[in-house]
């Protein structure tokens, strides 16, 4: 199977790569059933990447429906070691405006029906998450954007992401609290991502495209539907400028990740000990350790 070190996840809006060149569909299997869609290998200013549309190509899965096993599955077949998701968000801060972009390194999880681990039947595992987004990565996804100056862009470096269930938005009570915590975002998919990517020893970190702000501002009922398509619609052709930038640097000087020996220390059970059958299906995540 082709081979890709670093991955791509693009989010509403970001349906594909417009600057990919020598690009193959690769439909992947795996234990957790198939991914969003196909995973979209091509070269980027002469890197492979692997693009995967978190909601398929043409929007049809609720944040609640993504499988979100398969996608991260998916992407450790290809050889991804380092996974850059790109989401849209809103703006629980005044100063993250829309067209801003956000690179956080912290989560709240509001989620209530999602499968976020890959472990279970027979084997007990417990990753650090203490630090949820790959420091490194960050680092260099954030002086990505800070190279480019993007001229309607202001770049927050840090900052926490509520990951809540939808589809719905937020009530103005809900908003509120979460502006009470010192959150600094709102999304419906990245921590499950986060902590699958953990588990399966890619670096992971989120570039967060504001969109509006949630609806605890005093101007959110001004927001229509044609102005967040529209940022949405900005949001991607800046995305794809910060991503190709960050491959490039990626590229040339991949960096150490604590994220690349993450189960080193998690697995409490006995490898001896775990049934045939969850071995097998997790072998891509234990081979290393068997």
């Amino acid at each position: 199977m082709a081979q890709a070190s670093i991955g791509i996840i693009g989010g509403s809006g970001l349906y594909k790569m417009d600057a990919l060149k020598d690009v193959e569909e690769v439909r992947v299997e795996t234990p957790f059933g198939s991914p969003s869609d196909a995973l979209i290998l091509g070269t980027l200013d002469s890197t492979r990447v692997a693009f995967l549309a978190r909601h398929g190509r043409n929007h049809t899965l609720l944040p609640s429906e993504l499988p979100f096993r398969a996608n991260i599955y998916g992407m450790k077949q290809l050889g991804v070691k380092y996974l850059i998701s790109a989401s849209a968000v809103g703006s629980l801060k005044e100063e993250a405006k829309p067209l801003d972009m956000v690179v956080p390194d912290q989560f709240i999880d509001r989620t209530k029906n999602r499968i976020s681990t890959f472990f279970g039947e027979g084997i007990v595992a417990h990753i650090a998450f203490g630090n949820p987004i790959c420091k490194n990565l960050a680092i260099v996804l954030a002086d990505a954007i800070a190279s480019l100056n993007l001229p309607e862009v202001t770049l927050h470096c840090g900052g926490t992401y509520v990951c809540m269930e939808g589809p719905a938005f937020s009530t103005k009570a809900e908003s509120n609290l979460y502006r009470s915590w010192g959150a600094t975002i709102i999304g419906m998919t990245n921590l499950p991502e986060a902590k699958l990517a953990r588990e399966a020893e890619i670096a992971y970190a989120t570039l967060a495209l504001v969109t509006d702000y949630d609806c605890w501002h005093p101007d959110h009922d001004s927001v229509t539907v044609e102005l967040v398509i529209g940022n949405l619609l900005r949001n991607a052709a800046n995305a794809q400028k910060v991503i190709q930038e960050t491959v490039r640097r990626l590229s040339e000087n991949p960096p150490p990740s604590e994220a690349h020996s993450a189960l080193q220390y998690a697995i409490l059970t006995q490898l001896d000990k775990v049934p045939t059958a969850t071995k097998e299906k997790l072998g891509l995540l234990l081979q290393k350790y068997l």
